[in-house]
């Protein structure tokens, strides 16, 4: 087990738009991982929305997310970090990545100067979601039901947690979003979600989003490569016109214009590649 005091704590934020916006992310890479215990009390004095632990465990890295206030199974946005501060620690290249429940692989790699990396979620699958959630929702966002988009079924997705995909019929709708933290950290808890994914549609392959995580602490995320990731598998189950890949514009509202790519292969359940550069903080 590593002592805490011989830790590193690096910061990177994660999807970022060239130098500026993405998701900041805690990264400690060690020889062994610190307790649980530690963990999570790192986790909760760095303050990001995850921090991302890793060790090496064979060929792999074993790897474990911690929100300020609960360890969560896959966190996207702190896999491109970890993969970039690995890239510059051992050497860009694809790394296998042991979690809680799966197991993925990260790639890293150098594009113009700029750090780059794409992550293969877990399998992904879909429902459609339960209407008591979804009506919980709307009144926990002060929606309507008409405030929904046409032709956008509300559905459940999971590419390692479980999110609540509601797509609304316009970019004000999205814009203009807010809700009270802990009555959104009761309704997560309640239903097993990890975070309640709010987009609206561009085009059939641009999306803009905005992710509360309310039940890791925090009240809404600028990048989220897990959501990111679920959303694709869940345009597959639709059958949505995606052609391949969409382009997601997250975190403008708060003023961290984060973008992701995700590239959706065509077998069901398959992983979901999600892609985004990276800045060290």
């Amino acid at each position: 087990m590593t002592h805490p005091d011989t830790l590193t704590i690096e910061r990177v934020a994660a999807f970022s738009d060239g130098e500026t916006g993405g998701n900041p992310a805690g990264v400690v890479i060690a020889d062994a991982l610190p307790s649980e215990i530690e963990m999570q009390r790192i986790a909760a004095e760095v303050g990001y929305s995850e921090t991302a632990f890793a060790a090496p465990e064979g060929n792999a890295w074993r790897v474990r997310y911690f929100a300020p206030t609960v360890e969560v199974a896959f966190c996207g946005h702190a896999t491109i970090a970890l993969a970039t501060r690995l890239a510059e620690h051992k050497g860009p290249g694809t790394y296998a990545l042991t979690l809680n429940d799966s197991k993925i692989t990260v790639e890293s790699r150098q594009i113009n100067g700029r750090a780059q990396a794409s992550l293969t979620s877990p399998p992904t699958r879909s429902a459609p979601a339960d209407p008591a959630l979804v009506s919980a929702a709307l009144d926990l966002f002060g929606l309507q039901a008409s405030d929904l988009a046409e032709g956008f079924p509300p559905g459940l997705a999971h590419a390692g947690n479980d999110h609540l995909v509601l797509a609304l019929k316009s970019r004000d709708l999205l814009a203009r979003i807010t809700y009270d933290l802990d009555a959104g950290a009761a309704l997560m808890a309640q239903h097993g979600l990890t975070t309640i994914n709010l987009l609206s549609i561009e085009t059939p392959r641009l999306f803009h989003s905005r992710n509360a995580f309310a039940i890791g602490g925090v009240l809404e995320d600028p990048a989220t490569g897990a959501a990111a990731a679920a959303l694709g598998g869940y345009l597959r189950d639709l059958g949505w016109p995606h052609e391949g890949s969409i382009d997601i514009i997250q975190g403008e509202d708060m003023g961290a214009r984060s973008l992701l790519r995700v590239d959706i292969p065509a077998p069901k359940g398959s992983g979901i590649r999600v892609s985004g550069t990276a800045r060290t903080l």
